[in-house]
């Protein structure tokens, strides 16, 4: 019988599959039949430099840049630069990112196992070609099509593929594909279908795409973009109109509209929003974490509960055997120990740890059959000829409520050990229906006792999360009252009265409930973790679910975050949107941390974009109306959205940020923007319209006053978006201001940006028209905060 294996190889080679020969496999590499599909974990460098200077804004931009040249002069057409900076800064991170994702990807794939010229070979996934004969273990992802060979209780979850969470046995003949999974026993099957062929290649494709797809964050910033391209249009017709009419030249107005209209595009809004979930992205990179997807960074900084196996998680993977308790001195207890952990073909981390710690010898019991571990039976056995049948469980599985040995091992269990049972059952139970049977003629011989390494920095993380607001939630399929110990060791809230979830309520409320009031929850199967993921999710709560096994794949598919750890079996990482690849849980905190920092940045960046599209709509349609000429030049406002906007927006949106995420992004950021952008428009106009219309100034010191007026006032809409100050951010607000100084100081530079602030009186008038709006702008929103947290109080 063959018994596949993932360390001892033995039985394999002694199975007599030989699989393809050296010269086969050449033949089918030379014709193409590989499994070598183009890694998708970023786009191509063409997809990159097409999607970042091909843009709508960039087509906008360029025509109006080309307007301007053709009808006004060159310095005019500054903002010009903004499609060489929208457009390198985006293809220069971009390009980083892409790096680190495809480094990270290779680094995060699972070999696979096959046969080839009667040895066992461990090769990449895109090594696999036609008619390779594959081995399969507990865990393992099926990545091509094929036809099972040889099965050892082979059980597969095509959950991936199907929806149905029931494993499916596989017998030789039957089909297996790619996307699913083996969740109990091992077996080979031959590869029919590689490469595009097989069903696998859609899935890595979709799994590891460097993709903006939809999120509440982008689906707002889109929602801005589509108002303004609207407006646009509509907008330059009204300001050449109205400029042409105030008799200037045909090429005078042109200058004039398109000094409206290029400062109502946000440009730099969508390329912050890329480049900080990028930087985000090589972040967590540098820290071994692999993002499959970006809007992954967006769902990180809005998790408020975590769930977490104990398992991986605040447990090392690996235990250390404790002492074999034997029960009944009759039976041969440690031989049938060490022949059960020796005989079985794919161990799991329990029995390597038995075998391992065992100071028996194995004796050398031949095996008649199997039965491999499953989170459904909860134990494994095997059937020795002459010796009886044995199998080693969980206490609470193999034992009654009643019995003595099963509350010896709850003692055990509840300071934090894990406790096994070593039972023997009558022959020919395996050959039983429905193995779930044996469990009741099961005669306890030894109970096994192993220690669990608890993670050094599972303390502060839990300490960490606590802080920060994320409740935890321990969910195991272990005993619960050695979970509970593990959980209260580490200072877990609601950690006192562990729940076995074997008596949660069926109905998604009741359960929301009991998740509600509980952190600690073990006997966990795999259907009722997607079902506890779901009932926090009916709560209003955003979940992350961590993972390593293939019991945890639906609830991470299920989880609005799926974290994987890179030790974790091939399936987990399939599904998951993070996978931390040095299997650390401190890692989480710079996970979420990173999210957040993204998050709220994007946020005020937005809030300067806005400002000065509402403020350039105001403007545009008040000089439309009056029928006087546009204040600026096209230099007067490439300089204040430098100085207030694009500047500031860089530091802005890569600055730490621990705030935690809110819902309602869009309705936040036009609550600030719409007042503030009026604000700007109708003071900076009413100090323009009253120095052109009352004074005889020329246009360039009345241009002047417009722009001093107007940049007092954003700069100070720069400092109520820099809230809560600290030094470095008045710092940069400072240093805006000062930028400014200098430029009004410096001759050329001044004669450059066609500044003449020779009115001291009406620069006086303009700047406390401003100053008196700023006072008013920052009590309406201080009063819209008081009414917000009012209604929320109230609600």
């Amino acid at each position: 019988m063959l018994h596949p294996t993932g360390g001892d190889v033995t039985d394999v080679e002694r199975s007599g599959a030989r699989g393809l020969t050296a010269a086969q496999v050449s033949e089918r590499v030379a014709a193409n039949q590989t499994n070598d599909v183009p890694r998708r974990s970023s786009r191509s460098l063409a997809e990159i430099v097409r999607a970042n200077v091909f843009t709508r804004f960039n087509a906008l931009i360029g025509t109006l840049f080309v307007l301007v040249m053709i009808f006004g002069q060159w310095q005019d057409g500054l903002f010009g630069g903004v499609i060489l900076a929208n457009s390198a800064i985006g293809v220069i991170q971009e390009l980083r990112a892409k790096r680190t994702l495809d480094k990270l990807a290779v680094v995060g794939e699972t070999p696979v196992r096959v046969m080839r010229d009667g040895a066992l070979a461990e090769l990449a996934q895109q090594d696999v070609v036609l008619d390779d004969l594959i081995v399969l273990g507990s865990g393992d992802k099926i990545v091509v099509d094929g036809t099972v060979a040889a099965s050892h209780g082979l059980e597969v979850d095509e959950s991936l593929l199907t929806g149905e969470a029931d494993a499916v046995s596989k017998t030789p003949g039957d089909e297996v594909r790619s996307g699913s999974f083996v969740v109990a026993g091992g077996g080979t099957f031959t590869a029919e279908k590689v490469g595009r062929e097989a069903y696998a290649a859609r899935l890595v494709e979709e799994a590891s795409r460097f993709s903006l797809s939809h999120s509440e964050l982008m689906a707002g910033i889109n929602r801005f973009l589509k108002y303004v391209t609207w407006l646009i249009i509509p907008t330059a017709i009204l300001l050449f109109i109205s400029q042409f009419r105030t008799s200037l030249g045909f090429g005078e107005a042109i200058v004039g509209a398109v000094a409206g209209v290029v400062t109502m595009i946000p440009e730099g809004l969508v390329l912050m929003t890329s480049i900080a979930f990028a930087v985000g992205v090589v972040r967590l990179g540098r820290r071994h974490c692999l993002v499959q997807e970006l809007p992954a960074i967006e769902g990180l900084a809005r998790v408020d509960v975590l769930c977490v196996d104990k398992t991986g998680t605040l447990t090392e993977p690996g235990m250390d055997l404790d002492e074999v308790i034997v029960l009944d001195k009759d039976l041969p207890a440690r031989q049938a120990l060490a022949a059960t952990a020796a005989g079985d073909p794919d161990p799991n981390a329990t029995m390597r740890a038995v075998k391992e710690g065992l100071d028996e010898h194995d004796p050398g019991w031949p095996i008649t059959e199997t039965v491999p571990f499953s989170s459904a039976r909860k134990w494994s056995g095997a059937a020795f000829d002459g010796q009886g049948s044995w199998i080693v469980g969980a206490a609470d599985v193999l034992l009654g409520s009643g019995d003595a040995h099963r509350q010896q091992a709850e003692r055990l269990g509840s300071t934090g050990l894990r406790v096994l049972v070593l039972a023997r059952v009558p022959d020919g139970s395996f050959a039983a229906p429905d193995r779930l049977d044996v469990t009741a003629s099961a005669e306890p011989a030894a109970l096994i006792v192993l220690r669990q390494r608890i993670r050094p920095e599972a303390p502060k993380t839990l300490e960490y999360f606590a802080e920060q607001g994320v409740a935890v939630k321990v969910i195991s399929g272990d005993n619960p009252a050695s979970v509970g110990a593990i959980a209260r060791s580490l200072n877990l809230p609601q950690a006192e009265h562990p729940v076995d979830a074997r008596t949660l309520p069926d109905d998604i409320e009741a359960m929301a409930q009991t998740l509600e009031d509980n952190s600690v929850f073990g006997r966990v199967d795999p259907q009722q973790k997607r079902a506890m993921v779901k009932a926090l999710q009916s709560r209003g709560h955003t979940v992350a679910m961590t993972g390593d096994g293939v019991n945890d794949v639906l609830a991470l598919k299920d989880a609005d975050l799926g974290v994987s750890m890179g030790s974790g079996s091939g399936a987990t990482r399939a599904v998951a949107q993070i996978v931390l690849l040095d299997n650390s849980f401190a890692t989480l905190p710079h996970v979420v941390g990173e999210g957040r920092r993204v998050l709220g940045n994007i946020e005020r960046v937005a809030n300067l974009f806005l400002t000065k599209t509402v403020y350039s709509i105001i403007l545009a349609v008040l000089v439309g109306l009056m029928h006087v000429r546009f204040p600026f030049l096209p230099r007067h406002l490439t300089l204040i959205s430098s100085l207030t906007i694009g500047i500031p927006a860089f530091f802005l949106a890569l600055a730490p940020n621990l705030e935690r995420a809110r819902p309602g992004f869009v309705p936040r950021v036009l609550r600030f923007a719409v007042p503030a952008g009026f604000a700007c428009g109708i003071a900076t106009f009413a100090g323009y319209f009253l120095a052109s219309e009352f004074t005889a100034s020329p246009f360039s010191a009345n241009s002047s006053t417009a722009t001093l007026a107007l940049f007092f006032l954003t700069i100070w809409v720069l400092a109520l978006i820099a809230r809560p100050w600290n030094w470095w951010r008045l710092g940069l607000v400072v240093a805006m201001g000062v930028a400014f100084l200098v430029v009004l100081a410096v001759p050329w530079l001044r004669e450059f940006f066609a500044l003449r602030p020779d009115n001291l009186q009406n620069d006086l008038v303009a700047l406390a028209i401003a100053a008196g709006a700023a006072v008013m702008l920052t009590f309406a929103l201080r009063w819209d905060k008081w009414m917000t947290r009012l209604r929320n109080s109230s609600g």
